[in-house]
C-alpha cells in the first residue's frame, strides 16, 4: 500500500498543556471497541476511574464543564500521565492526523482543526508538495473503481499546479479549479470518461483559462447584491450539527459585526480591507498564500473521496466556499481589530470553522447535498463572490 503525506506532516508536535484550545474538550471523544475492551479489563484504581469516567453506552468519555473526564487543571491527560501512551483510544492517538483510505492507497493529513496543526499548514510558504512511501501491505476494496480513481488523481494533480501557479491571481486559481471540476463532473454525469484527457489538456494551457477569465468577467457583481449573496452563505451555519456550544455565539458576534450595520458599511470594510492588504506587498502575497493553502488542504482531503460518490465537484465547492467563508470571517476580525489582521487570529479563525464544519459526517454529508442542489451555490454565484 502506497501511505501518502504532505511534506510540512512530520514537523507536527503536539503542544499539550501550552495549547490554547485542547483537541479534549468542546466536543465528545469517541472510544473504539478495542480499547474499551483493554478499559473494561483493568481492576486497579485508575480502572475504578476508568469505569466511572466513560459512557459506555455511548462508547464515549464523560465530560464534565464540556472537558474531557481525564483532563487535569495542567490541559494534561491523567490516562498518559498514569497509564502511558498505550492507553490511550484511536481517536487520541491519531488527533489530529485525519486519515482516507483507498484501494492500495492511504492518505494522511493534519486537520486544521487543531490549532497548532492549523499555524503549520496555513504557514507554510511554499508550494505543498506530497511524499509516498510502500508499506508493505496488501488490502482489497470490493467493487472499488480504479479506473475513475486513477483519473480523479490526474484531476487532483492539475488543481494543485493551478492552485500552486502564484503567477495568477488567487481569486483566478480558485475560479479556474472551479470551471475544470464543474466540466469534470459533466462528463461523469454523462459516462464519458475518455474525454477527461482533452479537458485537463485544455485546462493546462491557455484556452482554459482564457475561458475562466471571460466568465468571470461576466459575473461581475454590484455591491449591494454581494452583500445580499454573503448573508445569504452564512446562513448555511443554521443548517449544521452544532459539535461546541459556543459556536453559535461566536458566529452570530462575527455575523453581526459583517451584516448589522448594512450594506454600505459592509462595503466600506471591503473597501479598507482591500486597501489595506495592497499598502505593503508582503500583506497581499501573505493573504494570498494562506487562501492557497486551504484551497490544497481542503483538495486533498476530499476530492479523491468522488471515487465512492461519483461528485468531485462539490468536493471543490466545498473547499471554495469554506476558503470564500474563512476569508469573510477574517474581515470580520479586521473590523473588530479596527483595521488590522495577523496570522495567529487567521488561523484561530481558520481552525474554529474546521473544528465546526469538519469533525460532522453529518455536517459535511448536508453541504454536499446543498451544493448539488441549491441554485445559490450554482458556479456563476460562487464566481460572483470571488
Amino acid at each position: 500500500m502506497q501511505v501518502t503525506i504532505p511534506h510540512y506532516y512530520n514537523k507536527f508536535h503536539c503542544v499539550a498543556g501550552a495549547c490554547q484550545d485542547t483537541c479534549c474538550a468542546g466536543w465528545t471523544i469517541m472510544i473504539d471497541d478495542s480499547t474499551k475492551k483493554r478499559y473494561r479489563m483493568r481492576k486497579d484504581a485508575f480502572g475504578r476511574r476508568l469505569y466511572h469516567s466513560i459512557d459506555w453506552k455511548n462508547s464515549s468519555f464523560k465530560q464534565y464543564g464540556r472537558r474531557c473526564a481525564f483532563l487535569n487543571a495542567d490541559n494534561l491527560c491523567d490516562i498518559y500521565r498514569e497509564a502511558g501512551p498505550g492507553m490511550l483510544c484511536k481517536t487520541c492517538r491519531d488527533y489530529p492526523r485525519h486519515t482516507e483510505e483507498y484501494e492500495g492507497v492511504r492518505e494522511i493529513s493534519l486537520s486544521l482543526s487543531c490549532e497548532e496543526a492549523a499555524g503549520l499548514i496555513l504557514g507554510c510558504q511554499e508550494p505543498v508538495h506530497f511524499l509516498t512511501k510502500e508499506d508493505g501491505r496488501v488490502e482489497s476494496y470490493p467493487d472499488f473503481d480504479f479506473f475513475f480513481f486513477t483519473k480523479l488523481m490526474d484531476g487532483r494533480d492539475l488543481i494543485f499546479s493551478i492552485l500552486q501557479n502564484r503567477d495568477l491571481d488567487c481569486r483566478l486559481r480558485i475560479a479556474m479549479v472551479l470551471g475544470f471540476s464543474h466540466d469534470m463532473q459533466r462528463r461523469i454525469r454523462e459516462e464519458k470518461l475518455y474525454q477527461l484527457d482533452g479537458l485537463m489538456k485544455r485546462y493546462e494551457g491557455t484556452s482554459g483559462r482564457e475561458f475562466v477569465v471571460k466568465k468571470l468577467t461576466g459575473c461581475r457583481i454590484q455591491n449591494r447584491m454581494r452583500y445580499e449573496k454573503m448573508k445569504e452563505w452564512f446562513t448555511l451555519f443554521r443548517k449544521l450539527e452544532v459539535l461546541n456550544p459556543d459556536w453559535p455565539q461566536y458566529m452570530g458576534s462575527i455575523v453581526r459585526e459583517l451584516f448589522d450595520a448594512g450594506a454600505e458599511s459592509y462595503e466600506e470594510n471591503r473597501i479598507a480591507f482591500d486597501r489595506y492588504l495592497i499598502e505593503e506587498e508582503d500583506r497581499k502575497r501573505q493573504w494570498e498564500l494562506w487562501s492557497e493553502q486551504l484551497m490544497v488542504y481542503f483538495i486533498y482531503t476530499y476530492f479523491c473521496g468522488a471515487v465512492y460518490d461519483g461528485n468531485p465537484y462539490a468536493k471543490v465547492k466545498l473547499a471554495a466556499v469554506s476558503t470564500l467563508l474563512i476569508q469573510e470571517m477574517a474581515q470580520s476580525v479586521f473590523k473588530r481589530k479596527k483595521g488590522r489582521l495577523d496570522f495567529k487570529e487567521f488561523v484561530h479563525l481558520s481552525h474554529r470553522f474546521s473544528r465546526e464544519v469538519e469533525h460532522s459526517d453529518v455536517n459535511l454529508n448536508t453541504l454536499e447535498k446543498i451544493f448539488c442542489t441549491e441554485k445559490s451555490f450554482g458556479l456563476e454565484e460562487i464566481l460572483r463572490l470571488l
